[in-house]
C-alpha cells in the first residue's frame, strides 16, 4: 500500500477518535448510538474498522449523526 493511503486511513481514524473523545463515548456506547439511528454493528466490528481507518464516508457520517457531532475538525 502507498505510502500516502496510509497516511489518509491514519488521518481519518484519528478525526473519528477525536470526535468519540469528545463527546465521551465509547465504542459500546457508539454501537447504541448507532442502533438508534437503524445502524446495526457489533462492537468488534466497529472497533475494527476505526482501528483501520478503513470505512466508508456513509460510516463516518452516520458515527457523527449518530453521536450528536454537528462539524467535524479537519485540523487541530
Amino acid at each position: 500500500m502507498p505510502v500516502q493511503e496510509k497516511e489518509w486511513e491514519d488521518r481519518v481514524k484519528r478525526l473519528l477518535k477525536a470526535e468519540l473523545a469528545r463527546k465521551g463515548i465509547t465504542y459500546a456506547q457508539l454501537v447504541g448510538k448507532l442502533a438508534e439511528i437503524g445502524v446495526m454493528d457489533s462492537e468488534p466490528n466497529i472497533r475494527n474498522k476505526i482501528s483501520r481507518g478503513k470505512f466508508t464516508a456513509v460510516f463516518l457520517l452516520q458515527c457523527m449523526e449518530a453521536i450528536g457531532a454537528s462539524s467535524l475538525r479537519l485540523q487541530d
